[in-house]
């Protein structure tokens, strides 16, 4: 989407961007890729484009223009600035100090690297200016932080029977009604996720029965990292409240049974298999295109 002059000029002072010797031409660009970004499927009239423009964190979206072009001054200022953001951010995720190394990580990528043409591709580019510059960074460290741990837990192998770490055997017996939990919740959960939206149940499959990443599906869905976020959060949290209803209304259980029954799940899933529930499977290329294709 182009924008015009004025808009530019308003906005491109608004931002102080020549502070940081920002070109007016980069920061258009910025500008028009936000809009391009945030609204391009919307085709809202110019009233809504200039609320949106308006809406802004003009000034950390210059900063980070500045930032992604190599200018010394703003780099140093964002340091100065984010560093210890970025650290408080990661000492809340992991206060062992883990994330501090993901904090580091993050800075190389935000600066770039030379590709093969001599250009720098900064992490700057994905920062559009809707939220804070402080929010973005914070996110794309609880980003990493998640996919380093399920990294890890893909990889992690299987206890010996006889070391300290194998699991140890229960020691009391399971409930009498144990069997019946498992398959009122087998039962449940399969209705619940057959009554979601097919774009919900895709981004639940490609999430616990394909171990894709935010990102990954986010790109199979054309959807940012926090859009499949919190759409996953709401799609965990209307399955449980569907299963609840079911067990309440047409189990009739109370509620020391739910309880019950799911933790009953939680100990033993017996035949509660997540793949069976979601279809899961993993998908060939031409299956995943034609998923593109649709969406």
């Amino acid at each position: 989407m182009r924008l015009t002059e004025a808009q530019i000029d308003r906005l491109y002072r608004r931002a102080r961007a020549e502070r940081w010797d920002v070109p007016r031409e980069d920061f258009a660009a910025a500008l028009e890729q936000s809009v391009t970004k945030s609204l391009s499927a919307k085709r809202p009239a110019a009233r809504g484009i200039d609320r949106y423009l308006e809406s802004l964190h003009l000034e950390d979206l210059a900063l980070a223009c500045a930032c992604a072009a190599g200018r010394e001054t703003a780099w140093e200022h964002f340091m100065m600035e984010q560093r210890p953001v970025l650290y408080r951010a990661a000492d809340a995720i992991d206060p062992t100090g883990g994330a501090r190394e993901l904090a580091d990580a993050l800075y190389a990528d935000l600066y770039g690297l030379p590709n093969r043409e001599g250009s720098r591709r900064s992490l700057f580019r994905y920062f559009h200016g809707r939220s804070s510059l402080s929010t973005w960074l914070r996110a794309l460290l609880s980003q990493r932080h998640v996919d380093r741990i399920r990294a890890g837990r893909r990889l992690e192998p299987l206890p010996e029977h006889d070391s300290a770490a194998a699991p140890v055997a229960r020691s009391a017996p399971p409930s009498s009604e144990h069997a019946r939990f498992v398959e009122l919740m087998r039962q449940a959960f399969a209705r619940a996720v057959a009554r979601l939206d097919p774009r919900d149940r895709l981004r639940l499959g490609c999430y616990y029965a394909q171990e894709m990443t935010l990102v990954e599906i986010g790109r199979l869905t054309r959807e940012s990292e926090a859009t499949v976020s919190r759409h996953l959060t709401r799609t965990r949290r209307a399955i449980r409240e569907d299963i609840e209803r079911q067990l309440r209304e047409e189990a009739r259980l109370s509620d020391a049974q739910m309880d019950e029954c799911f933790g009953s799940v939680m100990s033993d899933a017996g035949t509660l298999d997540l793949n069976e529930m979601l279809a899961g499977r993993k998908e060939t290329a031409a299956v995943r295109s034609k998923g593109e294709a649709e969406i």
